[in-house]
C-alpha cells in the first residue's frame, strides 16, 4: 500500500506463475463451491482424488494456475461444470 502526497491510498498487487497476494478467481470458488456443499478440504481432495494440500494452496492462492487434470477433477468432485470454477462471478 502507498499512500502518495495528496493522502491518496493505492494498492499493488504483485503476481508471478506460482503465487499472487489476490486470491485467485479459481480458489474463491472452489471454496465457495466446497462449503455449500458442505465438505471439508480434506474430503474434497479426496473425493477429487488430488492432495490435501493442493486444495489448501489453491484456496489461499498460493497456486493460481492448475492443471486443467487438477480443475477436471475438483469439477467432477464439485459436480459442476470446470467453466464454474473459472467464472469471474459465481452465484
Amino acid at each position: 500500500m502507498i499512500i502518495d502526497k495528496d493522502c491518496s491510498i493505492h494498492t499493488f498487487y504483485y503476481y508471478n506463475t506460482t503465487m499472487s497476494k489476490e486470491i485467485s478467481t479459481i480458489g474463491k470458488n472452489i471454496k465457495k463451491l466446497r462449503k455449500q456443499k458442505g465438505l471439508s478440504q480434506d474430503r474434497l481432495s479426496k473425493l477429487a482424488d488430488i492432495s490435501y494440500n493442493t486444495v489448501i494452496k489453491l484456496e489461499s492462492g498460493n497456486i493460481t494456475n492448475p492443471s486443467i487434470d487438477t480443475l477436471q477433477k475438483l469439477a467432477r468432485a464439485l459436480n459442476v461444470g470446470v467453466d464454474d470454477l473459472l467464472k469471474q462471478y459465481l452465484l
